[in-house]
């Protein structure tokens, strides 16, 4: 995997030198001037995230077998884990409606089996409310096979704004994007190797890298804009508010996750899609460094995820320690990492955009929330005194080796990349009132945050149930049972009357044919 990531990046510098994009399709067959064809594009944005996914899986690999040596059927999980990637790889370099649905249909099967792979309650609810929500993509996904049939073709490129709408809603879905962000959370029950690849470059990036790839080829309308925007503050204030007030250390990661995916689709509703794929690179990452690093002070700390009782657990492993606080500075924006290019760069995009003030001032609180629990985690893992009563070090080259090379990228190539795409550069003059905005947006916040502690809220269940969104998808089955008994006293009453005139009938029958029998 890193000797394909390096031929992958190679081909990304190419094909962006020489600025070339190939096509290659594959005709299946054609009914009633219908075409089916399998259709890939590499061209310089597939290139550079297919060798983003192959180093990211690389380091993920490496680290999960060391976390789950004592697994007994570690083998069948990194063949789960292998066509989960190949079915991202797929997602990545389709053109066409049949190569994205296989691997969008791939993504949603392999999540499931990996989340639901301890088969404990927590991960089979987890899975379910997963592959419930997925299933919702699938069947607006399958509905926008009617206007590719009107099209006579199954390209991407050729769609109806029917087919573009349908395909952004399905997107939502597995961006995470609010109502549908309970999911995001929920996977956490999954192996960590399996969230450091589920929420850096993967499962959750997809809806993104979709929506990146139609506003490439079309330009959305206003409306779609500005939901989008909407939407993608919504997401992020929900994420980051709900991180503030959780313990857990794996969920406060996914729900970091979640808060920049709601930067990502706010970034992709103001118009810049190359922007957005700036941002997911840099927060791949950084995000797959940090769960690695998370799932090595759980080795340390024999499965503890309390945040409360894992106080100096880095001074038991001082380079994971250090890699923690860069993931975690590389978070906040700090300059001069990597994600400072793409967060301050969406920063003075918000400021120099015509958008709506509710999302602005929603998206700047979300900054702040960024800051708080960020902080708040590297404090208790790093600075504050120890709370840990027993640890385990676990020396194993294959543990620190991938952090450490993640950890040089998240350096490094967030000024490197600068250099190859000068779209995002561009000088841009923030207004005075935006300034102003920020530090009334810092002062609001932080009081929000100081009442709350003060009133020694320690658990809000609006924000740990992301707006009572996870009640709606578990009690879903619960909802429904009503109608469903309903529609089952219907089906044995009304509905079955034609099955007992049938069964009268044949009957009747029977005893006509007995009784006008010939005698033999």
């Amino acid at each position: 995997m890193f000797c394909s990531s390096l031929v992958f990046f190679m081909l990304f510098l190419l094909t962006n030198y020489f600025n070339t994009t190939v096509f290659l399709q594959i005709n299946l067959a054609t009914f009633s001037a219908t075409q089916f064809e399998l259709a890939y594009v590499l061209d310089w944005v597939s290139m550079s995230f297919l060798s983003l996914v192959f180093l990211i899986s690389g380091c993920v690999f490496m680290f999960g077998d060391v976390y789950m040596k004592e697994d007994v059927f570690q083998v069948r999980f990194f063949i789960i884990l292998l066509t989960f990637v190949i079915s991202m790889c797929m997602l990545i370099v389709s053109s066409s409606f049949l190569t994205m649905l296989m691997g969008w249909d791939g993504l949603g099967i392999t999540s499931f089996a990996l989340i639901i792979y301890y088969s404990s309650f927590e991960s089979k609810q987890a899975g379910f409310k997963t592959l419930l929500i997925n299933r919702i993509g699938d069947v607006l996904i399958m509905l926008s096979v009617f206007s590719f049939l009107q099209n006579g073709t199954y390209m991407l490129s050729v769609m109806s704004t029917t087919c573009l709408f349908l395909l952004l809603l399905a997107s939502l879905t597995k961006s995470a994007q609010y109502p549908f962000s309970s999911w995001l959370p929920a996977a956490m029950a999954a192996p960590t190797p399996v969230s450091a690849l589920v929420h850096s470059s993967t499962l959750v990036t997809a809806g993104i890298y979709l929506m990146i790839r139609i506003m490439i080829i079309s330009d959305f309308c206003e409306l779609t804009s500005s939901m989008l925007v909407f939407l993608g503050a919504v997401t992020s204030i929900l994420g980051g508010s709900a991180a503030v007030f959780e313990n857990d250390l794996k969920k406060i990661i996914a729900l970091s996750t979640l808060s920049q995916l709601g930067v990502m689709m706010f970034t992709v509703g103001m118009g810049y899609p190359l922007l957005a794929l700036f941002h997911l690179y840099m927060h791949a990452l950084f995000k797959a460094m940090l769960f690695m690093a998370a799932g090595n002070i759980l080795m340390i700390s024999f499965g503890c995820q309390d945040l409360r009782l894992l106080g100096g657990v880095g001074m038991l492993s001082p380079l994971t320690s250090v890699i923690i606080n860069v993931s975690g500075l590389s978070l906040m924006g700090i300059p001069f990492l990597s994600a400072y290019y793409s967060k301050h760069s969406v920063m003075e995009k918000m400021f120099t955009t015509s958008i709506n003030m509710l999302s602005l001032s929603l998206m700047s609180i979300a900054t702040v929330f960024t800051f708080i629990y960020t902080l708040r985690m590297l404090y208790c893992i790093s600075w504050s005194n120890s709370g840990l009563i027993i640890g385990s070090v676990n020396t194993s080259k294959k543990i620190y080796l991938p952090m450490v090379i993640l950890a040089l990228c998240s350096l490094l190539l967030g000024k490197y990349y600068c250099s190859f795409d000068f779209s995002n550069m561009e000088p841009s003059v923030v207004p005075m009132y935006g300034l102003l905005y920020m530090n009334l947006s810092v002062l609001i916040s932080l009081c929000l945050f100081m009442y709350v502690f003060k009133a020694g809220k320690k658990k809000n269940w609006m924000l740990s149930s992301l707006f009572y969104a996870s009640p709606l998808y578990y009690k879903s089955p619960y909802i429904l049972f009503k109608l469903h008994k309903n529609l089952g006293q219907l089906d044995n009453g009304w509905l079955d009357m034609g099955s007992k005139i049938n069964l009268m009938f044949s009957e009747r029958s029977h005893m006509i044919i007995k009784y006008f029998k010939w005698p033999s």
